[in-house]
């Protein structure tokens, strides 16, 4: 029998089935946002890059609870497709789009200040929007455009809008990170994209272990304000965060990706849970991994020193002059 028949076998093909079946439910976490009985009448919810994706399956949820939630999208066409989808699904006509381009600081304090006209209230913030694989660029404002764009806008943009969460209290601020901020390293250096090396994630790793050192930090000094701030793994989805990579990359990660990695509605609900599961209230200054569990991150996402080093050069790259 040639070694090729093993693939014909009924057998192979049975027990291949059955495995993929197993790992594909191993895939869902312990909590599951559609037994949860939170409703969010009367509450308003921001999710940045809610028009494919995670974000997506973020604001759908939201608005299926009865939220009034914005969709802040970058592209026009894609986040009115977005918008209609959601409003048709959930029945939910308070979803609303606003455009903003996180890369660029100036379109970020642009739709803060829009935000600030027209809502009264703001409960939830998460920062989901985000890009890996981007060639060397530097933006208007002298940043790297992935810091721009990962770190830097959301870091300006919560801070612009903390004033509205304050007076909205209790509120959650939720960003998402990744587990690959195990990877990345600490250079401020980094932010005017000097001595970066641009190979695949490297410079996502980086920006997604910034995200949680500011998150700590914003964390600590909320405290005693009613909101919370808190940095979320949504898991490894296979979404369209790595549409700027060679197309063999893709076609891999997607084949592999249909039995090992997440949909973006599965890697949605890590964030769903920090944002409104009452586990989680009062919770602050913690990562929750892609199963809705509070674990440590690395070690220099816990040094409190260099948190306050790293929010104070974020402050005053992104203050404007």
């Amino acid at each position: 029998m040639h070694w090729l028949d093993l693939f014909y076998n009924p057998m192979w093909v049975l027990s291949t089935a059955v495995l993929a079946l197993v790992v594909r439910i191993q895939r869902r976490g312990s909590w599951d946002p559609q037994s949860c009985s939170v409703r969010l009448k009367g509450k308003t919810a921001i999710v940045t890059g809610a028009n494919t994706g995670i974000g997506k399956f973020i604001a759908l949820d939201f608005a299926r609870r009865g939220a009034r939630v914005i969709l802040a999208c970058r592209s026009q066409a894609r986040g009115s497709a977005a918008l209609e989808e959601i409003r048709e699904k959930t029945g939910n006509s308070d979803v609303h789009l606003r455009l903003v381009d996180v890369s660029s600081l100036d379109s970020v304090r642009e739709f803060a200040e829009g935000i600030l006209k027209e809502e009264e209230a703001l409960h939830i913030l998460v920062n989901n929007a985000a890009v890996s694989g981007l060639p060397r660029e530097i933006t208007k404002d002298g940043l790297d455009a992935s810091f721009a764009t990962n770190h830097l806008g959301p870091f300006l943009l919560t801070n612009l809008l903390l004033d509205l969460m304050k007076r909205s209290a209790p509120a959650r601020i939720v960003t998402l990170s990744s587990v690959n901020h195990k990877k990345g390293e600490v250079d401020f250096s980094h932010f005017r994209g000097e001595n970066l090396n641009y190979f695949m994630d490297i410079v996502y790793n980086h920006t997604k272990l910034h995200n949680i050192i500011c998150t700590n930090e914003l964390a600590r000094r909320l405290e005693g304000t009613g909101v919370t701030a808190n940095s979320v793994h949504p898991g490894i989805v296979t979404t369209e965060v790595l549409r700027h990579y060679p197309c063999g990359v893709r076609f891999l990660f997607n084949l592999i990706g249909f039995f090992f990695f997440k949909t973006p509605e599965e890697g949605a609900v890590s964030s769903i849970y920090c944002a409104l599961a009452e586990e989680m209230e009062g919770i602050t200054g913690k990562y929750c991994d892609c199963d809705c569990h509070l674990v440590l991150p690395a070690p220099l996402a816990r040094d409190a020193a260099l948190a306050v080093k790293d929010f104070e050069i974020c402050e005053r790259l992104t203050s404007k002059l």
